[in-house]
């Protein structure tokens, strides 16, 4: 069985192709939506999902989030004792996914369709593909976000003929593609984006905020607990900002409890540099694509950021229309994916679907420039592919060693826009051995073939001796070999995963701890007492007295929360 699946920054969502149409996943809380972080419990098990959110409060230590972010580089990631790279933990919440997939199915999942963002690098497409393994999943295909979410608005308009843009502003990410549909055909025509980009940096605009108007002390920055309270304080006012005017962040520091009223001016301020941002991938999509905003017939919004206020006032403002909304886009790019998932089950629903991509971002090597006899200007970027060339493709360029008897060419591989590669991001490098001959007897062939997955080959053939290489990316921190893979595979297989049956007792228990951190006096004695009692229940193993009583402990645990209004307006 073949599923999709959007691993998202801040959320991850599986999807299913089946009776004709893309279902959503839920996990083990009945809930479509499983935050990506990842915590280890008092016992060693892992949790995934909404009780390692929880956990990221009352644990930082033992908790991860945002690690998407991370992907493709060396940065390893501390809980407790352990240490893991990003694939590891991307890992932990596909198996997650997986696992409740076939609990909805019945029966094994084996592959999937795995979004990344449009502009996602080589290493990182790679990293996410091993992520994929690491899970026991075959990765099928790499999707980008914004084509995945114009497949299900394609969906939904079936025999039009159409143009439009997908506006996809994540967690961490931000992409724009502009796509047309004809005749069964999906075709993308450019896309631009931002992978540092996301609701994350807006969250963080808000802590910013915080710390500045409440003259906090830099010291509280190395309190991993205080500052993930603050993060909470501000999601939760984003959130409260989305559906009305004002929202009041509270956090307590040591006795004091400092609060702060945010409205949407302040919050657009704050903002101010981000909604800049938004704008020139934007810019730089229709320039591509050789298209005036007027030209669109309709704009597609796809990640959970775009729902706030501020976004879509930018968005109606760029374009001199309101966006479409009939899709959530939260949900957007993972049924997308499962319509992706769909075709490659080549399901008959989908006989008369057909969808083409392009290459995100340039493609080139790093060569030397001879001015004249004597100088030479070294470290130009020349492209092979260009941004936006229609994929597959394969292109190839001739080169020549700078000096007679040469002994090698080392190709550096770059991609992005600029000029000079020292403002690029470095791919890998590719080594030839060349004939001791004069440079008119030394020149190389260079391929470059970038495939529907985002995953570049380079080859490079000396003319004269018909020798080749192909590109290993060595020394790059993003990729694990495949025995690495297998070792880290069984690394994983070894932790002790918590069971999915009773991951709502533990997602109420650790909601409960964070909700003690945050209570204090009579309040906090009252609720210790409540956390021993529902403990004491759960130990007597009895399902038939636990489910009502997690009902109750449940019920409870919202009502404080929403009278209490700890930490900022409730979530």
């Amino acid at each position: 069985m073949i599923i999709g699946i959007d691993l998202g920054t801040t959320n991850s969502l599986a999807a299913v192709w089946r009776e004709g149409r893309a279902e959503l996943v839920p996990n083990a809380l009945g809930e479509v939506l499983t935050p990506s972080c990842v915590s280890l419990d008092g016992d060693g098990s892992v949790l995934v999902g909404r009780a390692a959110r929880e956990r990221l409060q009352t644990h930082p230590e033992l908790s991860a989030a945002l690690f998407k972010r991370y992907m493709g580089s060396q940065k390893t990631l501390r809980l407790g004792r352990r240490e893991f790279r990003p694939e590891e933990l991307s890992a932990l919440i596909l198996k997650s996914l997986k696992a409740d997939a076939e609990a909805l199915l019945g029966e094994p999942v084996t592959e999937a369709v795995i979004t990344v963002p449009a502009y996602f690098s080589d290493a990182q497409r790679k990293a996410t593909r091993a992520a994929g393994q690491m899970a026991g999943l075959k990765v099928e295909r790499l999707l980008n976000e914004p084509t995945a979410a114009a497949l299900a608005y394609g969906m939904h308009h079936r025999g039009a003929e159409t143009r439009f843009l997908v506006f996809d502003l994540g967690g961490g990410t931000f992409d724009v593609s502009i796509l047309e549909l004809f005749e069964g055909v999906m075709e993308v025509r450019a896309s631009a984006g931002d992978n540092f980009l996301g609701g994350e940096d807006f969250v963080q605009a808000l802590v910013e905020q915080f710390m500045q108007r409440r003259n906090l002390p830099d010291r509280l920055r190395k309190d991993a607990g205080f500052m993930q309270r603050l993060a909470a304080a501000a999601e939760g006012a984003k959130r409260t900002l989305s559906v009305q005017a004002g929202a009041t962040m509270r956090v307590h520091v040591g006795d004091e409890e400092q609060v702060l009223e945010i409205d949407e001016a302040l919050l657009e301020q704050a903002c101010a540099p981000l909604l800049k941002r938004l704008r020139a991938p934007v810019e730089r999509a229709l320039r591509d694509a050789n298209l005036r905003s007027s030209q669109l017939d309709n704009i597609v919004l796809a990640g959970g950021a775009t729902r706030m206020p501020l976004v879509r006032k930018l968005v109606t403002t760029m374009f001199g229309r309101f966006p479409a909304v009939d899709l959530n886009p939260d949900e957007v790019v993972a049924l997308g994916a499962a319509v992706q998932a769909g075709l490659k089950a080549r399901d008959a629903a989908l006989d008369e679907v057909v969808m083409t991509d392009v290459a995100p971002y340039s493609l080139g090597v790093g060569v030397s420039v001879r001015l004249d006899e004597q100088a030479v200007s070294s470290g130009h970027f020349d492209p092979l592919i260009e941004r936006n060339s229609p994929v597959p493709i394969s292109r190839v360029k001739t080169y020549v060693p700078m000096q007679d008897r040469q002994s090698e060419i080392e190709l550096q591989i770059y991609q992005g826009e600029a000029r000079m590669v020292r403002d690029n991001i470095h791919l890998g490098t590719l080594s030839i051995a060349l004939p001791r001959l004069p440079i008119s007897e030394c020149a190389v062939d260079v391929r470059f073939t970038y495939d529907v997955n985002g995953l570049l080959e380079v080859e490079a053939m000396v003319q004269k001796t018909q020798a080749r290489e192909t590109l290993v990316i060595e020394g790059n921190p993003g990729l694990l070999t495949e025995a690495q893979i297998a070792e880290k595979l069984q690394s994983l297989a070894e932790l002790k995963i918590h069971p999915r049956d009773r991951m709502d007792n533990r997602t109420q228990l650790a909601r409960a701890e964070r909700l003690y951190e945050q209570c204090r006096g009579e309040q906090r004695e009252w609720l210790g007492a409540q956390i021993l009692r529902f403990e004491r229940l759960l130990a007597t193993q009895d399902d038939r007295a636990i489910a009502p009583g997690r009902r109750e402990f449940e019920s409870m645990l919202d009502q404080l929360e929403r009278h209490t209004m700890l930490d900022g307006a409730p979530r």
